[in-house]
């Protein structure tokens, strides 16, 4: 199924930080506010709190699911922007209405890392293509690149991705399909879950990961194998695998298990954990070419 893309952000649009999984240093979630305000957008107040055992919560389970579908269904926001990840979403995916979320009107959803079992979950189920990118209550926030890469996916979405300097062909070839994917580690966690459906024919897949051994990354990436999870993928992207170990350990790793397939990969692209984040769309048709290591991206208005 074709997902919505939702409008790209007016200034003077309302928008709401959420925080479904950990909670943000107080400064870092300042300035992400100050940020977004500069961008002439209205911020709603975000919640602050930690949950009362467990420290590495914002808040506790039913607290975090209420504050997500509340602006999730609420109207007048247009775009929801996680604060940051760490750890929590799993545990608030089996709390939300989803049919009633499934019923509001689409807006623009962005978050990483631990966010990812929320995109595995909300884009598919919601019909709406999700922005995997920088979060506003994080070091990114004090990085012009990645919130370059952040304001022009919400206000003015490129057609065109380009992986940087440091991308490279890892097998080449042209694929075409609709991108999933995320944190490694968060996908492998999502599998046997009700909510999170498997990707979609013809899958685009991209992955990343931060401070995961060389070893992990294997059993993550053995688990979504056995799963089927890559059953039907057209094309690989990889994006930075941050303090996981020496590179060349971890690239054998990726060659080992993904050449394989025998699809298109392109390593290095330049989103996930690493300095300048590309913000990148999941659930859009993009068009990859592992030669040229780019991604054109299909949008309203745009083509591809």
């Amino acid at each position: 199924m074709t997902r919505t893309w939702p409008r790209p952000l007016r200034p003077g649009d309302r928008v709401a930080v959420v925080l479904p999984a950990g909670p943000p240093a107080p400064p870092l979630l300042a300035a992400g506010l100050d940020l977004l305000r500069s961008w002439g957008l209205r911020v709603d107040p975000v919640p602050a709190g930690r949950h009362p055992r467990l420290p590495y919560l914002a808040r506790d389970d039913a607290a975090r699911a209420a504050q997500l579908q509340a602006v999730w269904c609420d109207p007048d926001v247009a775009a929801v922007l996680c604060g940051r990840g760490g750890y929590g979403a799993l545990r608030v995916i089996d709390l939300l209405d989803w049919d009633a979320m499934a019923a509001a009107p689409p807006r623009l959803f962005v978050g990483a890392s631990d966010i990812t079992a929320l995109h595995a979950a909300l884009g598919p189920r919601c019909g709406v293509v999700t922005l995997f990118g920088a979060m506003v209550a994080t070091d990114a926030v004090r990085d012009p690149q990645a919130v370059e890469h952040l304001r022009r996916a919400l206000f003015d979405p490129p057609p065109v991705l380009d992986g940087g300097p440091r991308a490279w062909t890892l097998v080449g070839g042209r694929a075409t399909g609709p991108t999933a994917g995320g944190t490694l580690s968060l996908l492998a966690a999502t599998l046997g879950g009700p909510a999170v459906p498997p990707p979609p024919d013809g899958a685009i897949v991209l992955l990343e990961d931060v401070t995961e051994a060389p070893y992990r990354i294997d059993r993550c990436l053995t688990q979504l194998l056995r799963a089927g999870w890559f059953d039907r993928a057209a094309g690989v992207v990889l994006g930075s695998w941050q303090d996981c170990g020496p590179p060349e350990e971890v690239l054998d790793v990726l060659a080992d298990r993904l050449v394989p397939l025998g699809v298109p990969v392109v390593a290095d692209f330049g989103f996930g954990h690493c300095p300048g984040q590309l913000t990148v769309p999941l659930g859009a048709e993009v068009e990859l070419d592992a030669d040229a290591l780019t991604l054109a991206v299909a949008h309203p208005g745009r083509g591809r």
